[in-house]
């Protein structure tokens, strides 16, 4: 719940008219809460005074606004979107932990639907070849259970598995990336903004990354594989490949133009 440090406060009413649940009032020239909330967070980030907080979470955490580091150059932000490709050829280099949770924190940030903060985010990358057999089992099952009545949607994977029984070099589903990062998400839209600010930290920090539906959908069907990685009962709404590129691009890609309507 909401809590408010009379003695801070300045009845200056920011928090109220910022409050989306109108859950927040002033009495007695001081910012009172009404009942419990979805603690969004907003009061705190806009009390002048720091004089709300949110027992439930680490406000330790809370960083103070800093204009000059908060500063985004608008043709860098465009340059860095339009330079942006999918990444399918990976250098054989693990990506360090502390790296790794640089992306956590980009996904744990991003915006939720109602502030459910629901996203699981899963990485893989010490037991890589265990995620691996346990994918392709699966999909042999399949195969040899379906034979010629497998539906149409898994017949790419049947494809997959024997290019690489064929030659085992051919890593077409997981492209010998280092790390595959799963989002669970009740809200795919949640999982989708999540995912897209942790390819941007990713970039930041050197790597590329490819989101692989193949993976994530093959990968939502298969219960021992969640259950393997702790996820049962949830529902992979992304699928990430990580690692450092392996080979450069030295220009942006054409594109056509931008399908917009103004009014």
């Amino acid at each position: 719940m909401v809590s408010i440090d009379t003695e801070k406060c300045i009845g200056c009413g920011m928090c109220v008219k910022d409050c989306i649940g109108f859950n927040i009032a002033i009495k007695d020239k001081k910012a009172a809460v009404k009942s419990d909330c979805f603690l969004c967070g907003h009061c705190v980030a806009v009390c002048p005074v720091n004089a709300v907080s949110i027992p439930e979470y680490d406000m330790a955490d809370v960083e103070e606004y800093d204009a000059e580091s908060f500063k985004l150059n608008p043709e860098q932000v465009l340059h860095s979107i339009k330079f942006r490709r999918s990444i399918r050829s990976y250098k054989a280099e693990k990506i360090m932990k502390s790296d790794l949770e640089m992306l956590a924190q980009a996904g744990r940030y991003s915006a939720t639907a109602k502030n459910n903060q629901d996203c699981c985010f899963v990485f893989v990358q010490e037991e890589m070849e265990k995620l691996k057999s346990l994918v392709w089992d699966f999909i042999d099952e399949i195969d040899k259970r379906e034979g010629r009545n497998v539906a149409r949607e898994i017949l790419p994977y049947i494809s997959f598995n024997r290019r690489r029984k064929t030659d085992e070099k051919d890593d077409y589903l997981f492209r010998n990336a280092p790390v595959v990062l799963f989002i669970t998400s009740d809200w795919p839209l949640d999982a989708g903004l999540a995912a897209q600010n942790m390819e941007t930290m990713a970039v930041s920090l050197g790597m590329g990354v490819l989101y692989n539906g193949f993976l994530s959908r093959i990968a939502d069907a298969n219960e021992e594989l969640k259950k393997y990685l702790d996820i049962e009962g949830k529902t992979i709404k992304a699928c990430m490949l990580l690692g450092y590129p392996d080979r450069k691009y030295v220009r942006t890609a054409p594109r056509r133009e931008a399908n917009v309507i103004w009014k």
